[in-house]
């Protein structure tokens, strides 16, 4: 008789881990799209990803061969934001939904970094070199090669749908310029602003985005999935390690959130909160439950 062999289904964290293992076939879509499986894991992830292709696949029927990148960008922005309706979600901007791509799929309504994941996986589709942008508050696209031999450069808002001229990003980067210090002699040049994010990092924004959103409500149950995620993708981030702790003891988890903050402190000896951290452990093997805040 043959052998018959059954096989585990991934959990919706085994999924992700295998997703972003290597950052040389990280699928940024597929990645993203799967954060939203801890809210609906009945999301049929494969068809969420064949509409985007059937939207990116609607849109190159109609744009001709040898139309130059300009003029794709310009036959994009039309169909992303006035035909398809991707707008921001300024009604609701903290409302997690907006994190979820199938979410934003639906409504059309999302926050920066959603509206930037399938804004540029619509560009890559349709031929245009784009990519996303960690800008300090407010993630954004640039579109680059616009002018055949020169490098002409678009930088786009995916929350409004408008193209930012220089001066406009530097009175966006003027604030936190200021708070961080770099102003004067230590001037960054907005350059270094507009570096590409790599899919790791933009994962990781998105998380985070999700994590104060949950810590902020105070939701310890929907956050956890969220922290479980980043230290999977961030393995070297140690303070998620602590956070995912603090979660647990929330929870009442005493065993978990020792685990996390012991992994910590050994990892993070000489960190600036190690003694707190440590004075928290110790109320955790008493069996008290450790100050927080």
């Amino acid at each position: 008789m043959p052998t018959k062999f059954q096989f585990a289904t991934p959990t919706a964290l085994e999924y992700f881990d295998a997703l972003v293992a290597d950052d040389a076939s990280l699928p940024l879509l597929e990645a993203a799209a799967s954060i939203g499986l801890d809210e609906h894991p009945q999301v049929d992830l494969q068809a969420v990803l064949a509409e985007v292709d059937e939207l990116a696949d609607r849109l190159k029927r109609r744009i001709p061969a040898d139309v130059v990148p300009l003029q794709r960008l310009r036959w994009l922005n039309r169909y992303f934001f006035h035909e398809l309706g991707f707008r921001g979600n300024v009604n609701n901007y903290y409302d997690p939904s907006n994190s979820y791509v199938h979410e934003v799929l639906r409504t059309r309504c999302g926050i920066p970094i959603t509206l930037a994941i399938l804004y540029v996986e619509l560009a890559t589709q349709i031929g245009l070199r784009a990519h996303g942008v960690s800008f300090p508050g407010h993630f954004l696209v640039k579109v680059s090669k616009l002018t055949g031999p020169g490098n002409g450069e678009v930088v786009i808002d995916p929350f409004s749908g408008k193209s930012l001229s220089r001066e406009e990003l530097d009175e966006r980067l003027g604030p936190y310029k200021i708070s961080q210090g770099l102003v004067g002699d230590f001037d960054a040049p907005l350059g270094l602003f507009l570096q590409t994010a790599q899919p790791r990092e933009v994962l990781a924004r998105m998380l985070r985005n999700l994590k104060e959103i949950h810590s902020t409500a105070e939701d310890w149950l929907r956050l956890m999935p969220v922290m479980d995620r980043l230290v999977v993708l961030l393995p070297h981030a140690h303070e998620e390690r602590r956070d995912r702790g603090r979660a647990w003891a929330q929870l009442g988890q005493a065993s978990k959130a020792a685990e996390d903050l012991e992994a910590y402190l050994r990892d993070r000896p000489d960190a600036d909160d190690s003694r707190v951290m440590a004075e928290q452990l110790d109320r955790l093997r008493r069996g008290e439950r450790p100050r927080l805040h």
